[in-house]
């Protein structure tokens, strides 16, 4: 928790445990994102580990109200794109204008100076755009006019996206894919959880109504904390064994990168945190497998499955020793 720079007349309130902080910011998030619990702590563990998020499914099923709760449940300076045909870099970077009264160019800052940035229905702009943001993910830096200026700290991209088939879609390059550390689905609620949702109230007014449980230092610290996340040898010995599966050919066309691999590490000591622990288990990557790795590897063409298929059918194939 941050010490306040005022002298305080009353004693502080005690600082609350990290670990209930993230559980309080998980159920704040699922009070209005109903009936997706597993998506909400992909989404949270995702955060955790200081990735990007992608959200790809039908319109109308929850992806934009997933990011806005996400946003405005960490406290965090919040941006949303809508990314449609005509977007140009410029509008998401920013643009350097002439000013007479100062006598030289001013840069003015696009929307992805910001802390998290909302990219809505991403595949709707054009490549140029798109490529925009690659600086902007791997680096948390854009350079402009010969000019590279620093990103807010933290940077987190949440993009949405429609499926690829729908019309007026551009599918996202393998670079920026792999910039992306999960790509989660949400689908159609479950019946209790569309009753609710019919019986309830607004979701859109409910989001704009939330507080922030966990500030931009807590979650700061949360991060630091996923990095001292235990790993024992064994684990990284059934890691490498899964990373040899994904590269032999048997399953897919190209292997898994070695900064894949540490991305998905990263996101097993996420999960394990939320989960309370001090290490991170077999549990943890298998879990984490499709949202971190099936929009990273593409199938052997005659495999006869989808991408999520084939990503299970590697994993039982690797014996955990």
């Amino acid at each position: 928790m941050n010490r306040p720079h005022h002298t305080l007349l009353t004693p502080p309130a005690p600082a609350i445990p990290l670990t209930e902080t993230l559980e309080r910011l998980v159920d704040q998030i699922g009070s209005v994102v109903v009936g997706k619990h597993a998506q909400i702590l992909d989404s949270v563990a995702c955060l955790l580990a200081g990735g990007h998020l992608l959200i790809e499914d039908v319109p109308g099923v929850g992806k934009t109200t997933l990011a806005q709760a996400l946003a405005a449940s960490v406290g965090l300076q919040f941006s949303r794109v809508q990314f449609t045909a005509d977007l140009t870099p410029s509008d998401l970077v920013g643009i350097s204008v002439y000013e007479r009264t100062r006598e030289g160019f001013v840069f003015h800052q696009g929307p992805v100076f910001t802390q998290v940035l909302l990219a809505d229905e991403i595949n709707r702009a054009g490549p140029r755009t798109q490529s925009a943001l690659l600086e902007a993910m791997e680096e948390r830096q854009v350079t402009l006019d010969g000019e590279t200026r620093a990103l807010p700290s933290p940077f987190f991209v949440i993009a949405t996206q429609n499926p690829a088939e729908q019309l007026g879609t551009y599918a996202l390059p393998e670079s920026q894919l792999d910039r992306f550390l999960m790509c989660l689905t949400l689908g159609y609620p479950a019946p209790a959880a569309e009753r609710a949702l019919l019986e309830g109230h607004d979701r859109r007014e409910a989001v704009r109504h939330l507080q922030p449980v966990m500030s931009a230092q807590e979650l700061l610290a949360a991060q630091a904390a996923v990095q001292r996340i235990h790993v024992a040898p064994a684990l990284l010995d059934y890691l490498q064994a899964l990373l040899a599966a994904t590269r032999g050919g048997q399953w897919f066309t190209q292997g898994l990168s070695p900064r894949a691999a540490i991305a998905w590490l990263r996101a097993a000591r996420a999960r394990a945190l939320l989960a309370r622990r001090t290490h991170a288990t077999p549990e943890d990557l298998q879990a984490l497998a499709v949202p971190v790795l099936a929009h990273r590897l593409q199938p052997r063409s005659g495999a006869g499955r989808g991408r999520v298929a084939q990503v299970r059918a590697m994993l039982e194939s690797v014996r955990l020793v």
